[in-house]
């Protein structure tokens, strides 16, 4: 049997582990601010106590990415992928026997450890199944899965919570993940190279080298590097830089939306469902535009690399705006909720237009066989920073917002000079 399209499917279905894995991560944020009360919390202490188990979930995390990378350039990503989803899906489940903060801080661990897998699982996969003309399209859809599950997960999960209560909920999503690993198996039989549903011509499309300059070539014969020497890099710093401060952006809006919408709107779980997939739809659209558009500069003949900047520079720009606007703004959203949330999701269009686009930058500077180690890098230090901000939430919105968002028009250049100004200059 022979497929046409196939690589499509393999990143659909990474597409499909990515909402999964975002419906898994965001309950407990959206629940949160409707159930801390069940184990003795006190309003005032409920976003210290999300911080730190965030902050568990975070380390996890932070240690998985660099695990699990170095996981996925040993094993491969077939069987690499389907030990993560099962390790995640079986740690969501636990969370519905968890009977204190500290037993919920166990099961965030495991589930950051598990989830972590996802991205240099997806990176990898995407740098094995796609040439480099087409991975920021690819990357773009994975990423898009990031914001769809975001999308889905506030709907869905409110009313799981209505229907079945909070306890139910973490385990029927931990079903998602075990349906998931069938047909990854069933599809992903093999690398391209060995494929027996790929054909011929999509195989040579696939494996077809670009011309390449010299040192390009030696970029691409180069052995397996150890974390050390990969650090020799000024690229592999670029890209660690770029995520350490990018990345929070996201994660604040992903950790503590559903807490600003509570606070700020004094929104029920309804309402939640209602108003915050918004903005996680402009996050999809933005995933794919970002991919779409650092391709069309790809095939039309600028490197690789030149067309991710472009992609990075323009998203880092969307992102100032939006966040500029909402500070603008501040004072009066509290009676424009739906002009919030647009202004949000443009930060976010702008952040997914982007991210796609700097998690591609890997594939882009390094051979395959360290593709997986510096993607599991960024991811790790993507982490560190959001812990940072993370710790810092609890404290900075004693009073108001305004540090909240600040602090994230903060950080977008600094990731913009990360890439601009540190990695290689080709």
């Amino acid at each position: 049997m022979k497929v046409k399209g196939l690589r499509w499917y393999i990143i659909a279905l990474i597409g499909l582990a990515t909402i999964i894995n975002y419906v898994d991560r965001s309950a407990i944020n959206i629940l949160w601010p409707y159930i801390y009360e069940e184990f003795g919390i006190a309003e005032a202490d409920n976003k210290s106590a999300l911080a730190l188990i965030t902050t568990f979930f975070m380390i996890a995390y932070a240690l998985g990415q660099t695990f699990t990378g170095k996981l996925m350039d040993a094993i491969g990503t077939r069987l690499g992928m389907t030990i993560s989803i099962i390790g995640w899906s079986i740690s969501i489940a636990l969370h519905a026997f968890a009977k204190s903060l500290m037993s919920f801080n166990i099961f965030r661990f495991m589930l950051g450890f598990s989830e972590a897998g996802n991205w240099p699982g997806a990176t990898k996969s995407n740098a094995e199944w796609f040439p480099a003309k087409e991975r920021a399209i690819a990357q773009g859809i994975f990423n898009a899965g990031a914001a769809l599950g975001s999308v889905v997960s506030a709907p869905i999960i409110a009313l799981l919570y209505i229907a079945f209560g909070w306890k139910l909920t973490f385990v029927l999503i931990a079903g998602l993940g075990i349906i998931w690993v069938v047909p990854w198996l069933v599809v992903n039989k093999a690398t391209p190279d060995k494929h027996p549903w790929l054909t011929e011509e999509e195989r040579a499309h696939i494996l077809a080298q670009p011309e390449t300059s010299k040192a390009e070539l030696s970029v691409a014969e180069a052995p397996v590097l150890t974390w050390r020497e990969l650090l020799k890099y000024r690229s592999t710093w670029g890209i660690i830089m770029a995520r350490f401060f990018i990345d929070p952006v996201w994660w604040l809006f992903v950790t503590w939306l559903p807490t600003f919408l509570k606070e700020q709107f004094m929104f029920d779980i309804k309402q939640i469902g209602a108003f915050t997939w918004l903005p996680y739809l402009f996050a999809a659209i933005g995933s794919l535009v970002g991919g779409y558009y650092s391709s069309q500069l790809i095939k039309k003949g600028l490197r690789a690399e030149n067309a991710r900047k472009y992609a990075i520079a323009i998203g880092c720009f969307v992102m100032i705006i939006s966040l500029s606007a909402i500070l603008y703004f501040l004072g009066s959203l509290k009676d424009m909720p739906t002009l919030a949330m647009l202004l949000i999701g443009t930060t976010l269009f702008g952040f997914q237009f982007l991210i796609g686009n700097l998690q591609t930058l890997p594939s882009d500077y390094f051979n395959g066989k360290n593709v997986g180690v510096v993607a599991g890098m960024g991811g790790t230090a993507a982490v560190a920073g959001t812990l940072l901000t993370t710790w810092a939430v609890p404290v900075i919105t004693q009073t108001s917002y305004v540090s909240f968002f600040v602090l994230a028009a903060v950080l977008v250049p600094l990731s913009w000079i990360s890439i601009k100004y540190i990695t290689t200059k080709k």
